[in-house]
């Protein structure tokens, strides 16, 4: 075992199928592919692909959208989706038959992009890989300057001066990364169980240093600015499917420019922007973290892997997550294969080993009856006879052989190795430190002697956690005791 744990938890996914129906269906990817089966070859676009601004009411009439500027701008919008997607391929109009290279209202055509057909007649998979490309570029929009800053900062050349804009892309796009990352950690981790995000607390675990109490003024004219930078980036994300958004109420902007502060005490948080990833958003933000190499492990990841993968896969997996895992690997395998292949994958003296049997232990429970042939195989087992009495003791079976005294102190010692490497030292363990030196007197003088390579730290453990300070002394002997054996 690796003994690195995972940096986020395990995400529960939709199928593919369901997905790519999500996919499909988001407000923005769907006006694009009808503005693709649109186009023909009256359709003319200028030298950077966009729809001529003459089109644009005819565009914006065939999806439905408002004569206005705003429609103008949405079907402008999608438009320039569907040439980042695919949808359409664009002819530039210097490579355009009419030869009217020079000619400053030259126009280019377009044609349905290998994509479009794709959407219809393809695998779900196809369908998330257009969805991907298609979040790429909002992603690129939703950290682009604003347009009225940018027609400022073009300098007399045609290049645009960033240093004028103060703006920074890839520190733009890293900030937009690091509040998806932050808000896919609390929906994976159950913290956005309850519904969406607070936008001000998404913005203060961006800017707040996790050591400070009370934040400083400096500090909340940060978030507040991060608000609202947020605030404009999720509007330009909704669309694509990614979130669900509730944006900050416009009447705390009462005043002419001004920013509102993050909300205090009882104060309806909601005014101040709500957030969410809806599943796909899920989908497509860990598609981004295992490009850019994080692991964000899925489940189901492990279903089809051997028996230890999927043992030091889910170690440190929340006990739901462990347990789903499980099930699925379970599921493609026959009940007494199964057993068998777990538990020669728990053997071992290596620091992840106790781990590794518990989880296993855990496993065989979901097994059911078919595992008991496999688990009495491995009564006389030193390491594993141990859990395999349990197992059986649970299961009600008859003629369980009691175990020895060695196996006991063993198995005590490797259930809190395992304890220990899954949770640390959580308050629960000394409740169990303080039963087993309860139930067996002499105790420690037995256990330093116990064949275990985690006997010494569990003994040092025992000595913190154990709530009577003889014991924890006699627990800190035995720990030295064990450490002179093994080192003689």
């Amino acid at each position: 075992m690796s003994g690195d744990r995972p940096t986020l938890p395990p995400v529960r996914l939709h199928s593919d199928a369901e997905l790519a129906r999500e996919a499909l269906t988001s407000p923005l990817l769907a006006r694009a592919a009808r503005l693709a089966r649109w186009a023909g070859p009256a359709t003319r676009v200028g030298a950077g692909g966009e729809l001529v601004d003459e089109q644009l009411p005819e565009a914006a009439a065939h999806l439905g959208l408002s004569a206005d500027e705003d429609g103008a701008a949405e079907a402008s919008e999608a438009w320039r989706l569907a040439v980042d997607a695919g949808l359409v391929d664009v002819t530039d109009p210097e490579e355009g038959a009419d030869g009217a290279e020079g000619d400053a209202e030259a126009t280019g055509t377009v044609t349905a992009g290998e994509n479009l057909a794709l959407l219809t007649s393809g695998s779900p998979q196809d369908v998330l890989a257009i969805w991907l490309d298609a979040f790429d570029a909002v992603f690129a929009d939703a950290t682009a300057p604003v347009l009225d800053d940018l027609a400022d900062a073009i300098a007399e050349d045609g290049q645009i001066d960033f240093g004028a804009l103060e703006w920074d892309p890839e520190a733009e796009a890293e900030f937009l990364e690091g509040v998806l990352g932050n808000l896919y950690l609390l929906t994976v981790s159950g913290g956005a169980a309850e519904g969406p995000v607070p936008l001000p607390a998404l913005a203060a675990s961006m800017i707040v240093p996790d050591d400070m109490g009370e934040p400083t003024d400096d500090v909340l004219e940060q978030v507040s600015d991060a608000m609202m930078r947020l605030d404009d980036q999720f509007r330009v994300l909704e669309p694509i499917g990614l979130v669900t958004y509730r944006p900050v109420d416009e009447a705390l902007m009462a005043e002419e420019g001004a920013e509102p502060q993050p909300p205090v005490d009882d104060e309806d948080v909601t005014r101040y922007g709500m957030v969410g990833l809806t599943p796909l958003g899920l989908y497509g933000v860990r598609a981004r973290m295992l490009e850019a190499g994080v692991d964000a492990p899925a489940v189901g990841d492990l279903a089809d892997k051997g028996a230890e993968v999927l043992l030091d896969g889910i170690a440190y997996f929340p006990e739901a997550s462990a347990g789903a895992e499980t099930q699925l690997w379970l599921a493609r395998r026959e009940p007494a294969a199964a057993a068998r292949e777990l538990l020669a994958a728990a053997r071992g003296r290596d620091s992840g080993a106790p781990l590794r049997r518990l989880r296993s232990q855990q496993a065989l429970s979901l097994v059911g009856p078919g595992a008991e042939a496999a688990v009495r195989e491995v009564l006389d087992d030193a390491e594993l006879g141990g859990l395999a009495r349990v197992w059986l003791a649970e299961h009600g079976a008859s003629d369980v052989p009691p175990p020895p005294e060695s196996m006991i102190f063993w198995l005590a010692i490797d259930t809190i190795a395992a304890q220990l490497d899954a949770d640390g030292e959580p308050d629960e363990l000394q409740g169990l430190v303080a039963g087993l030196t309860g139930r067996h007197s002499g105790f420690f003088d037995a256990a330093w002697r116990v064949d275990h390579p985690a006997t010494a730290d569990v003994l040092e453990a025992m000595g913190r956690l154990h709530p009577d300070k003889k014991a924890a002394k006699e627990a800190r002997k035995a720990a030295f005791k064990a450490r002179s054996r093994r080192a003689g």
